[in-house]
């Protein structure tokens, strides 16, 4: 046994793969890939977190059923009635795909703002 230990055995890895230059290159290029790894793995891991909380806040929000308090027509000519209730399935901009609860022919598409006039929805 010697008491060289750990410098003898980076002299023998240098020897193996072509010198100090080489093994520390190895070292510093391994060590870059995993990070690199490791980055790229966290990165995807948050992106799938990030899409399921916002699949969950779709969700919530989809489950909100409001109540019409006034009787009005859309451009679209959907007729609410007082007491008609609805889900608001999806917003972009100012349209809004919802699903009038007791009707056959859902979604429609209707202006939120219309919706918000007529109804409990903000």
């Amino acid at each position: 046994m010697s008491n060289l230990g750990w410098y003898q055995i980076m002299t023998t890895m240098a020897k193996k793969v072509g010198g100090p230059l080489k093994l520390a290159g190895l070292l510093v290029g391994g060590g870059a890939v995993a990070c690199g790894g490791a980055v790229a793995g966290g990165v995807a891991i948050k992106n799938k977190v990030a899409k399921k909380l916002d699949e969950k806040k779709h969700e919530a929000a989809a489950a909100v059923v409001h109540t019409v308090t006034t009787e009005g027509q859309s451009n679209e000519g959907l007729v609410f009635t007082v007491g008609d209730q609805f889900k608001v399935l999806e917003v972009d901009g100012d349209a809004a795909l919802i699903e009038k609860l007791g009707d056959d022919n859902n979604p429609y598409f209707v202006s939120a703002e219309f919706l918000k006039s007529i109804s409990d929805y903000e």
